[in-house]
């Protein structure tokens, strides 16, 4: 008998069926036009493929994946040159630089999968192994086979959907917390925010404006995009180096492609100083959340001005008085974003070497590469 369960993996955002949509419709990080987006502008390291998953031909689940090349990397990050770096770097490039991620590597949180609700979810996520296991085969085929596979970004609640024997052999993992912001109802404008604040806190705020008080920020068009885009990538360069660990870098044209395509659902504001362009943020709209993007700033502007800072009460300031829900600050600057009134929130993942003996030392290597980050939680309202 013909099983009911069936997939299809889809090279290009083109030879997805309208369907698709249906179960994207939620979270634009999954619908079509974004996926084309990013198809167009990935990363240099970067390739993706879509699956759909099918019971008697009816689309019932949807996911994205990206294979990323750590080889292709110059640096993975020059924050920290300790030894253990230096050992991390080189085994990452020897034994793990190939890497397959369910998920959206791009973004933190659960952007890569989502199914119909009365689907039944063992047999989603059984279908979703085999899936994943016939990509790594098509990798494998053109001389790129996966050294390394990860279902990424799930909260303790979604984790336990993996709770089937097909996943047994995977190394359960937490990495840093995804920094969530709730707006409260009583907050009807950014005002009301900053009264909630206690006394310490409603000072940090009146220091950070008073430093950048000679800064103007400016929405930026497509044009003005265009017209910064050296700036605008020297200053995501500054940042993005100075992470703990890339496994990429965006190319210059990033920005523009996602404003061309995204319109006003894709937000970018430029900050200035002498009519310099010192820093900038963007913010994607996703149904009644506002997700944080990419970033970059002046190493000594940022310091001198409190620039990120008011970077992140202006985010908090729009989404109030545009009515959203919620800001997905993401992950990294933990303590920062929680002195301004985000949460964390445990994020989990699973991991697999595809070297059966490799796999057995997952758990040991990933405690000795990712030590936990150390850093205190911060309450700054009444």
């Amino acid at each position: 008998m013909k099983s009911l369960f069936s997939f299809k993996i889809y090279n290009s955002v083109q030879d997805i069926p309208v369907e698709w949509d249906v179960l994207a419709v939620k979270n634009i990080f999954l619908s079509r036009d974004y996926l084309k987006i990013l198809e167009t502008a990935a990363p240099e390291n970067m390739s993706c493929k879509f699956i759909a998953l099918f019971e008697n031909q009816e689309i019932i689940g949807i996911s994205i994946s990206q294979f990323l090349d750590l080889s292709q990397i110059p640096s993975f990050g020059e924050r920290d040159n300790c030894m253990r770096t230096k050992i991390r770097n080189f085994v990452f490039k020897r034994f793990g630089s190939k890497v397959l991620i369910i998920g959206n590597n791009m973004l933190t949180g659960q952007n890569g999968i989502s199914f119909h609700e009365k689907a039944p979810i063992k047999s989603i996520f059984r279908l979703l192994k085999e899936a994943t296991e016939a990509v790594e085969i098509q990798y494998t085929k053109q001389g790129n086979k996966p050294h390394i596979t990860i279902f990424k970004d799930f909260s303790k609640t979604e984790i336990k959907t993996f709770d089937i024997p097909e996943f047994d052999s995977f190394y359960r993992f937490s990495t840093q917390p995804n920094m969530i912001f709730n707006i409260k109802n009583s907050w009807h404008i950014f005002d009301d925010y900053i009264a909630d604040k206690n006394k310490k806190y409603r000072d940090q705020y009146k220091r950070a404006r008073k430093k950048a008080s000679e800064i103007s920020k400016q929405k930026m068009s497509l044009e003005d995009i265009q017209n910064h885009k050296e700036r605008i990538y020297d200053l995501y360069l500054n940042v993005a180096k100075k992470a703990a660990f890339n496994t990429f870098y965006l190319d210059k044209n990033h920005f523009e492609i996602f404003k061309k395509n995204l319109k006003d659902k894709f937000l970018f504001y430029g900050y200035f100083n002498n009519n310099q362009l010192i820093g900038f943020n963007t913010l994607i709209k996703n149904g009644t959340d506002i997700d944080t993007y990419f970033l970059g700033y002046d190493e000594h502007c940022q310091k001198e001005k409190m620039l990120y800072l008011n970077m992140l009460y202006d985010m908090i300031g729009y989404s109030i008085n545009k009515k959203y829900s919620r800001i997905i600050f993401a992950r990294t600057a933990l303590e920062i974003k929680s002195s301004v009134g985000a949460k964390a929130v445990d994020m989990f993942g699973l991991m697999k070497h595809n070297n059966p003996f490799l796999n057995l030392f997952v758990a040991k290597t990933f405690r000795y590469f990712e030590p936990k980050m150390e850093w205190q939680e911060r309450n700054p309202f009444k």
